[in-house]
């Protein structure tokens, strides 16, 4: 092998040997490839086409090693090393004459995907050739260089991604030995090539999919939705409020609380009472802008000043338990005495003594109602 092969050869396999390290830095398909190819060649002019020549031997099998870079999907560079074979003939002077171009070759590829896996390519480029004589059967040797252009066309198929096989045709022109003028030529070449990207195809990315979003729930149908409702199972014939919760007025009411009973000459309330007391200290505690007048009453017997004293303990007594045992605001409280003045009950029996020994709260004020819808 000659200086000049050794050098082209060198090129090819460190330009083989980097591709693999570019594509290992993605894990998706990459711009670059590597291939090789191999087919018949045919130069011209040659036996076949002189009749006044004799065909020796022909060794007519090309091949070529290569790398390639994508711009796109339909454009891209290519540079590689082509061996063209040789041919053999006898010329004029009866001198046999062995003939063969090598070299590298650098061109534009453009790709047309036409079916599913299945793609036509057409090529342009020029070689960097070395072509050799070895004539006279090696007693003598002619060699020249030069620059000879080149187009081609080809069909190819998708085994995968990234592994392609492609029937390919080339034609060079100026094939020549312009330095002793002996040979002026063309050359056709049919093959087969195989290539390789690096890289792994990066499947599409699967369909983001809409979360499926329950339609709001208004379980108690007061217009606010469950997750903003914090005022769960409001009646619906009330108004609400942002939090679904009833919205309240302040109605104005006059109410009388009865129940509260004493013994006899006693201004301690008796154990029973204190059930309908509670009730009274809740109605004023859910009611805020109300207030009490807490009157005092007294039974028919006995002396009228002194049970117009009773009646005022007896109400205070109520004061004092509604103030000191349910927490009520004693500014909304007033103890009245009205002695005997006002009897439920005519008389003095049991009976009667027993009603009129008594207390009335008088509510006033405003109430807390909801608004109605």
């Amino acid at each position: 092998m000659d200086l000049y092969m050794m050098k082209n050869t060198l090129k090819v396999v460190l330009l083989t040997s980097l591709l693999p390290f570019a594509a290992s830095a993605e894990q998706e398909l990459t711009p670059w490839y590597v291939g090789g190819g191999l087919g018949v060649n045919n130069y011209e002019p040659n036996c076949d086409q002189k009749t006044m020549k004799v065909c020796g031997e022909d060794d007519p099998y090309a091949w070529d090693v290569f790398g390639g870079y994508l711009f796109n999907d339909y454009f891209g560079v290519e540079l590689g090393y082509r061996d063209l074979g040789r041919a053999e003939w006898t010329d004029y002077s009866n001198k046999r004459n062995d003939v063969g171009a090598r070299g590298m070759a650098l061109g534009l590829v453009g790709f047309y995907p036409f079916a599913d896996k299945w793609s036509l390519s057409a090529e342009a480029g020029a070689m960097n050739y070395l072509i050799s004589n070895k004539k006279n059967y090696n007693t003598e040797y002619y060699s020249d260089s030069g620059i000879a252009p080149y187009i081609g066309a080809g069909i190819g198929y998708n085994f995968t991604e990234n592994l392609k096989l492609q029937a390919k045709y080339r034609r060079y022109e100026n094939l020549d030995d312009d330095k002793y003028n002996t040979l002026d030529m063309e050359s056709n070449y049919w093959g087969l090539e195989l290539s390789y990207r690096f890289g792994v195809d990066k499947p599409a990315p699967a369909p983001v999919v809409a979360p499926v979003v329950a339609a709001p729930i208004d379980s108690d149908n007061d217009g606010v939705t469950d997750d903003m409702d914090k005022c769960p199972d409001t009646p619906s014939t009330h108004k609400v409020d942002a939090q679904g919760c009833t919205i309240y007025e302040d109605a104005p009411i006059s109410s009388r609380m009865e129940g509260v009973y004493f013994d006899n000459d006693s201004a301690v309330l008796k154990p029973e009472s204190y059930t309908r007391l509670e009730k009274g200290a809740k109605y004023l505690k859910d009611n805020p802008h109300t207030t009490a007048v807490i009157e005092g009453h007294a039974s028919l017997v006995g002396n009228a000043d002194y049970n117009m004293d009773l009646s005022e303990r007896r109400a205070q007594a109520v004061v004092d338990a509604l103030v000191e045992k349910y927490g009520i605001d004693a500014s909304r409280l007033k103890a009245v005495g009205f002695g005997e003045d006002n009897p439920i009950m005519e008389g003095t029996s049991p009976e009667a003594n027993k009603q009129n020994r008594r207390i009335d709260a008088v509510v006033s004020g405003a109430e807390k109602r909801p608004v109605l819808k």
